[in-house]
């Protein structure tokens, strides 16, 4: 990937071998915006082999409505594996700081804080949008083109792969910041969303 490359604009070649490469960059929180991009991928193509058939005219309007959200989304999704990318670097300038004196200890430290932060959010966010879309995955379930059911469950578990991956993500962050209410409230959201992930994933939701 060039470094004003953008994953949507990357060949699966190319983003797997920089993947792949001693290079940081990119890593895990890209991996996961593009594991949830291509679940959002598969829930789009379902909606495709279900629309303009006459046997599913009475739901035309609602798959082509969770068409245009998962369109949307998936681009968001590749967005966010950007900034991802571009926050990591962030936070790698602010571990550059100079620390020489108490006055450049203590700037440096409140730089690292507002950088973690700033960096949680990113994977904090593709984690709700995960949350956001799987029902859509249960619901194209029980109405999408039933010839194609294993690409919507394929679509959910990489939705779910995503969320997972994400969490991961937002805690690699959270565990450098010091603001104990910060932290607390992305955990409380993460954990009630995958507590609601229902039996099914019972035993893959541990950190």
């Amino acid at each position: 990937m060039k470094p004003d490359g953008t994953l949507e604009s990357t060949t699966i070649a190319a983003y797997l071998g920089r993947l792949a490469s001693g290079d940081p960059t990119p890593g895990g929180g890209a991996a996961a915006a593009v594991t949830a991009a291509q679940g959002v991928a598969l829930l789009s193509m379902v909606c495709n082999l279900t629309l303009g058939k006459k046997r599913f005219a009475d739901v035309e309007d609602e798959v082509q409505s969770i068409l245009e959200t998962c369109e949307t989304a998936r681009r968001q999704m590749l967005v966010l594996g950007d900034r991802d990318m571009e926050v990591f670097g962030a936070i790698m300038e602010v571990y550059r700081l100079p620390k020489t004196t108490p006055e450049e200890t203590e700037a440096r430290s409140a730089a690292i804080q507002a950088a973690l932060k700033a960096s949680s959010e990113v994977p904090f966010e593709l984690f709700k949008r995960c949350q956001a879309l799987r029902p859509l995955a249960d619901r194209l379930e029980q109405i999408g083109n039933p010839n194609v059911l294993s690409d919507v469950i394929v679509g959910r578990h990489l939705l779910i792969a995503g969320m997972l991956s994400a969490r991961a993500n937002v805690e690699v962050n959270l565990d450098g910041i010091d603001d104990a209410e910060f932290c607390e409230a992305k955990r409380t959201v993460m954990q009630q969303a995958l507590d609601g992930l229902g039996e099914s994933c019972q035993g893959l939701v541990g950190r």
